[in-house]
């Protein structure tokens, strides 16, 4: 089987096994993962951390990134801007959010653009040397690219549910590598850039 087909199979199993856990489920696998992670993650005041607000089964991080404010973060969200391109814009208390594609919301046209120096990435499988497999439409893989264009290396946690780990995903060129895997069962490091 090609790396596209596995990636395909174990994104679709996975994402299966993710929509299966029952709504109360999630909320509790949130609050753990804060637990986990509202402290633990190295955050220096200021530093901008880039989150997601859920769409479908995915977790709700949002008890977490309220968390990394009160610890002084300065927080974005991903905005797709085209087929191709997500940028990320300041979330602030209060400010509207917009329709922004793919199931998406987020701050409109308005909002500050920010580079992350932090990125809680979603997913739709991972392995345990922070190997992600996302939704197949690479937003993610082009932003994290075009921050090291400039310079930048944003410090990467994959976000997801213990359901959605996978033996082995087949690495690829273009896919990067996470620093560590956020899941209810704990903040797991996989890079020394991080840990």
């Amino acid at each position: 089987m090609t790396p596209k087909k596995l990636k395909a199979q174990y994104r679709n199993e996975r994402l299966a096994a993710r929509d299966a856990i029952r709504p109360d489920e999630r909320i509790e696998k949130a609050l753990a993962m804060l637990a986990h992670a509202g402290d633990a993650i190295d955050l220096q005041p200021g530093e901008i951390v880039s989150g997601f607000l859920p769409i479908r089964s995915e977790v709700d991080i949002r008890p977490l990134m309220a968390r990394l404010r009160e610890r002084g973060a300065r927080l974005c969200v991903p905005v797709i801007l085209d087929k191709s391109t997500i940028v990320f814009r300041e979330l602030v208390p209060g400010a509207a959010l917009v329709s922004s594609g793919f199931g998406t919301a987020g701050p409109g046209p308005e909002a500050t653009v920010l580079d992350p120096q932090i990125m809680l990435v979603p997913l739709s499988a991972f392995d345990s040397t922070g190997h992600r497999i996302g939704y197949g439409a690479g937003y993610y893989d082009r932003a994290i690219e075009r921050l090291q264009q400039k310079g930048l290396n944003p410090r990467l946690i994959g976000i997801a549910f213990d359901c959605q780990e996978v033996p082995s995903v087949p690495a690829e060129p273009h896919d990067v590598r996470l620093d560590a895997i956020l899941t209810e069962s704990g903040l797991n490091f996989v890079s020394e850039v991080i840990g």
